[in-house]
């Protein structure tokens, strides 16, 4: 029987120091997890400060210029809403519009962004209308009551007999009144609103179809056949209904230019916008890749307290010696991380400068390890950089990884990136002929006689990844 032997072996294994643990961690973050990273590093230690001078650089630098078309979240500016008591008339309003940009009010300036109207929610659009009618305390209650149980959506998840236990009123409501209350919801702005699933707000939104045949058309469809509607079987559709493919083919395009959330059009905006971190020009015949000054924190040591510090450090001070040790990682990261960046992404621009010029059909073959080797950095380095950091060019913003794509062979022994491809396959689904649009079989033998080599399941994956639809719902009728 063996027994159990205690071994004590030497080995060499590579670990991670804090400093390169915290480079790792903040390389790898977008612009704006970034930024309030080091906002929050600002705050937390005494030892940083922001570097004024340097906004004031980058303003009066030309080329530090943030890139007109690209927003940036600068522009993004928080807008309230006037007060209900805010003068409105012509003396106020002139003055608002001199040369200060400011109206003088009772209480003072007003800056006129203050004048902006707010975001408008669902309920209270909704409300504003049920306000000016012409109805009853207990009818303005159930319909209010049915408004505040709408989804963000515009839809009524509820039932009527569950909003019947929550309406507050003597005697209680009946099943004729939440009706009545319900139908008066789904009069109001937009149409479509207060439905209880897709196909009831598809119908209220119906009545504006004309003339009275289509809209009898369109709402057999959509009462009697939403599945094929979805699926885009025209030619069952019209045989179901009777009717020729080319009238079923308008109606439901009508149909599609519906919408089935209606509350989506109010409340605040969820719009990101892409902050590049990279500006790409042509500078003298050369495209030239530069840091956008508007994504770099500009944070520097405070070189006062930190002399201090160092004058009169003892062992009593741990903690502001980890937090001095701290802010110089700080510094040192935000340096590190964009110089990385840009090192990557002038690689890229040098690498892919046709894409530059011709667009997507010039892009070349590109992999990590290509950048890897040229700039003495690991593949892991690399796809930290690539991933959530975008570049402005005159073509677009574009994410850094889109630039990186495999090599596909070619007959003539050469190889194509899947980017140029797919570009290929999207100029042939946009100039086919409607009556008879090409299948994924058709554009693969179409590649093959280009001299490219690609299957048909590829020709469908990149079809799918451009969003493009199949050769069925592409198809028009006459």
């Amino acid at each position: 029987m063996n027994a159990p032997v205690i071994r004590l072996e030497h080995r060499q294994h590579q670990t991670l120091t804090p400093r390169l643990q915290q480079a790792v961690r903040l390389l790898q973050l977008s612009s704006l997890d970034f930024a309030q990273e080091v906002n929050q590093a600002v705050g937390s230690n005494p030892f940083l400060e922001e570097d004024g001078d340097a906004h004031a650089t980058a303003a009066a630098t030309p080329e530090a210029a943030p890139v007109e078309p690209v927003p940036t979240w600068a522009d993004v500016t928080p807008v309230t809403a006037p007060a209900a008591d805010t003068p409105w008339d012509r003396e106020s309003w002139g003055s608002a519009g001199g040369g200060s940009g400011r109206g003088s009010t009772g209480d003072g300036d007003l800056d006129l962004v203050e004048m902006v109207a707010a975001d408008i929610s669902l309920r209270q659009h909704l409300h504003s209308q049920i306000n000016v009618m012409p109805l009853s305390q207990r009818d303005r209650t159930l319909a209010g009551t049915i408004i505040e149980a709408l989804d963000d959506d515009g839809y009524l998840r509820l039932t009527l007999e569950e909003l019947q236990g929550l309406v507050e009123c003597s005697p209680p409501a009946d099943d004729t009144e939440m009706n009545v209350a319900l139908k008066l919801v789904q009069s109001l702005d937009p149409s479509g609103i207060g439905a209880r699933d897709v196909r009831e707000c598809l119908l209220l939104q119906l009545k504006d179809i004309q003339p009275a045949a289509e809209q009898e058309l369109a709402c057999r469809i959509v009462g009697e056949h939403l599945d094929r509607l979805a699926t885009r079987d025209v030619n069952g559709l019209a045989r179901a209904l009777g009717a020729s493919v080319a009238q079923v083919e308008a109606v439901c395009e009508r149909i599609r230019h519906l919408d089935p959330r209606p509350g989506w059009r109010f409340g605040p905006s969820n719009t990101q916008f892409v902050t590049p971190d990279v500006i790409v020009r042509k500078v003298r015949g050369v495209w030239t890749a530069t840091l956008n000054p508007d994504v770099i924190p500009k944070v520097r040591l405070n070189q006062v307290y930190a002399e201090l510090f160092q004058r009169h450090r003892d062992s009593g001070h741990s903690e502001l010696a980890a937090h001095l040790q701290e802010a110089r990682w700080t510094v040192r990261n935000v340096e590190q991380r964009f110089a990385t960046i840009l090192h990557v992404a002038q690689a890229i621009v040098k690498r892919q400068r046709h894409f530059l010029e011709y667009g997507a059909l010039a892009m070349k073959p590109l992999g990590l390890r290509e950048i890897a080797e040229e700039l003495g950095l690991h593949e892991s380095t690399v796809s930290r950089v690539t991933n959530n950091k975008y570049m402005a060019t005159p073509l677009g913003v574009f994410e850094l990884k889109y630039f990186f794509s495999r090599a596909l062979p070619t007959v003539s022994g050469g190889s194509c990136s899947a980017t140029a491809i797919r570009g290929v396959i999207k100029d042939m689904i946009e100039a086919e002929d409607a009556m008879d649009p090409l299948s994924d079989a058709q554009i693969a033998r179409q590649l093959a006689r280009q001299g490219l080599s690609v299957a048909r399941r590829t020709v469908t994956k990149y079809r799918q990844m451009m969003r493009l639809p199949s050769v069925e719902k592409r198809r028009k009728h006459v």
